[in-house]
């Protein structure tokens, strides 16, 4: 599932062959009437179809039974090839989905699952009888039987199968970590997981449904121009019944198989052959970027996003703060700083602590623990802000946030260096962290976190910014520090000591003015958020309760690719409008050349509307029909890959999509019909047909 193992082909051999398969397939009434548009056509196939039979079926008068039947063969035969290539269209998009999903179905595999039934006790069964609830122990070389939460132990998870990473990711109980998927495989140690899904309902069985396209459904704004696009069918249709006694009244013998073919050309053909391919390849570009989208309204969403809200801490920074520099506040000796801070963090096993040992070590100071007896390790907590240890002669070493440290150090007597604030603000105005080092109730200095903003991510900002989607990050860290990272990141503002309930806040406060709003993800305590965000993006390393909120679960857990995906979701309502413009813009070509074929006899000035100068009546109509069936297939490979996307202002993409797809779409017809045109006259005059 990497995007570099994916085949990026358009169409593979396999998946054209099983498109022409399914094309056919399609022609059935039963799923052709979902397609409104299409199920016209092919209602007008099977008149035609029979008047190719039986000319004369509807009372028409005809001086050459073998030429009109012949021509009413060859409408009958263009129109089946427009049915079939908007099959095609759309049996392509979705054999790109099933093909993904094979790859999926290969890491479900009938496996045994180990239940646990008492204490040191289990049994073995397959692993389709694992039960909602039931605690299982997988070690290593084993599959994962279901998704579940881990409650025991900790292991290294293979997630290859559907992440496409061949790095190992660690498992553990509790946290944002513990939540681990039916398929993987466990390449380490050992883990007790309690199953939170039922057979055939985990989170693989729910993204090979998704990806295969079974339980897509249509979107809200594709619902709405479907609905368009059946009104100006029926309007079309009226128009076309009431042509039929105006060319009577005239004079003019106008055959049944004409009409139709006038009504084909007429309708939006295009668009409605290609718009369920343009839905379900939106899906598609999201699932080879890694993401699965839970939804076909997800994708749409997204590109409708205003507002995206994105946390600090391994969205934009790393989110490793790493020791940078000891400075000691006025009369401590940086030596002692070093020294005590080192001999603080020996038990720390955070990023943090590890990061200040490995700064003392290269600074020349290694701390043997056998020098020191300590009595009690105190863990940081989101409670206390601060860690420590006491030795066993009373010594009281502690490091944290500077209220609790100096809160601390008053509770005992101590007092706060004056320079010490000082120091504090001119770390967090450089973006880092202040972590104060405090001995016996002494305040001895500050160590300096740094934590790095991610590269580019002021250009990807920007290209947000062109689109008209505001950023907003979210952090615990002081105003200080978040104003700092903010401005260096180039977001457009910044919620500082941010709790999870603000996130809802802040989202609802978006909400309210009418606004779209995307947010990632990774922990419980973001499901309330994700949950209330238009588009929630969550990480697969993250926790059940995370992913079941979100309506979008990115399989690299890569938080800032939020961004990409908005710009696929704004790519897919693009493509929707550009090729909409485009179905409707060529109708124009087509009449400058059916109507004069139709009228001219009865009404000789209306040559001056065949501006084309086409050969005659016959080959005009079987031109245009011929034109309109063969730019579906044409159309695909945009429908597919999407139109090309470049941030800029609604108006700005208003215009270029008319100018491209609307002119385009008026002067490529005229063009394509001339053509078709001189090669089908010749074969009209063979036929005999005048």
């Amino acid at each position: 599932m990497s995007r570099e193992g994916k085949d990026n082909k358009l169409i593979t051999k396999k998946i054209f062959k099983d498109a022409i398969m399914a094309a056919f397939k399609k022609l059935d009434p039963r799923v052709m009437c979902k397609n409104p548009v299409m199920f016209v056509v092919e209602i007008g196939f099977v008149i035609t179809f029979f008047l190719g039979i039986f000319p004369t079926a509807f009372g028409e008068v005809a001086k050459d039974m073998t030429t009109i039947r012949i021509y009413n063969l060859i409408v009958t035969f263009i129109l089946f090839l427009t049915i079939l290539f908007a099959n095609f269209a759309e049996a392509v998009a979705e054999g790109r989905g099933k093909a993904q999903a094979e790859s999926l179905k290969r890491t479900k595999k009938d496996t045994k699952a180990r239940r646990i039934i008492g204490k040191d006790e289990y049994e073995i069964i397959s692993a389709s009888e694992v039960k909602k609830g039931d605690l299982v122990l997988v070690e290593a070389g084993e599959l994962i039987p279901n998704d579940g939460e881990v409650v025991e132990g900790i292991a290294s998870v293979d997630e290859s199968a559907i992440t496409g990473e061949s790095a190992a990711v660690l498992k553990e109980a509790g946290g944002d970590f513990s939540s681990v998927t039916g398929g993987t495989r466990v390449v380490s140690d050992y883990i007790k997981i309690k199953i939170t899904a039922t057979p055939g309902e985990s989170f693989l069985d729910k993204m090979i449904s998704l990806v295969e396209g079974a339980s897509r459904q249509k979107t809200p704004n594709e619902i709405a121009l479907n609905t368009v696009l059946v009104s100006l069918t029926m309007i079309f249709l009226i128009v076309i019944t009431a042509l039929y006694p105006m060319a009577k009244y005239l004079g003019i013998n106008i055959q049944i198989s004409t009409l139709i073919a006038l009504l084909v050309c007429l309708i939006p053909t295009t668009i409605g052959g290609l718009l369920s391919a343009i839905g379900i390849a939106g899906m598609d570009r999201v699932t080879r970027f890694n993401v699965i989208a839970m939804s076909g309204k997800a994708v749409e969403a997204c590109g409708d996003v205003n507002t995206m809200i994105l946390d600090k801490t391994g969205t934009i920074t790393f989110g490793n703060r790493m020791a940078s520099e000891f400075i000691p506040v006025a009369g401590v000796q940086s030596s002692d700083l070093i020294k005590f801070s080192v001999l603080c963090s020996i038990k720390d096993e955070t990023p943090e602590g590890r990061s200040i040992v490995e700064l003392g070590k290269r600074l020349g100071y290694i701390i043997d623990e056998g020098e020191y007896e300590i009595k009690e390790y105190l863990e940081f907590s989101a409670q206390t802000s601060m860690s420590g240890l006491t030795l066993m002669d009373g010594t009281i070493i502690r490091k944290g946030a500077i209220r609790s440290i100096s809160e601390q150090v008053r509770a005992i007597g101590g007092y706060v260096p004056d320079d010490l604030h000082e120091i504090s603000d001119r770390v967090s105005s450089l973006g880092g962290t202040p972590l104060i080092v405090s001995l016996c109730g002494k305040i001895l200095g500050v160590i300096y976190l740094k934590d790095i903003v991610k590269p580019g991510l002021t250009e990807r900002f920007e290209r947000l910014r062109k689109m008209g989607i505001k950023t907003i990050m979210c952090t615990g860290d002081n105003p200080l520090t978040a104003a700092t990272i903010a401005k260096e990141a180039g977001v457009d503002s910044f919620v500082s000591e941010c709790k999870p309930e603000d996130k809802i806040s802040i989202i609802k406060n978006e909400q309210s003015e009418g606004k779209l709003v995307a947010m990632t993800g990774d922990g419980t305590n973001d499901a309330p958020a994700l949950a209330q965000a238009d588009v929630g993006l969550a990480m697969n390393s993250g926790t059940a309760a995370a992913k079941e909120a979100a309506n979008m679960v990115d399989l690299d857990s890569d938080p800032t690719k939020i961004i990409e995906v908005v710009e696929i979701g704004k790519q897919l309502l693009i493509t929707r409008g550009a090729l909409t413009t485009f179905s409707i813009a060529n109708d124009v070509a087509k009449y400058f050349a059916i109507i004069p074929a139709i009228f001219i006899a009865a009404i000789p000035q209306m040559e001056k509307l065949n501006v084309m100068r086409l050969g005659s009546p016959y080959s005009a109509i079987l031109s245009a029909l011929v034109f309109n069936a063969i730019i579906i297939p044409l159309l695909i490979p945009i429908a597919m890959r999407g139109s090309k996307y470049k941030p800029a202002k609604a108006e700005v993409l208003l215009l270029r999509n008319i100018l491209i797809y609307g002119l385009g779409g008026i002067a490529l017809p005229f063009v394509g019909i001339k053509l078709i045109d001189l090669i089908m006259f010749p074969l009209v005059k063979l036929i005999g047909i005048s």
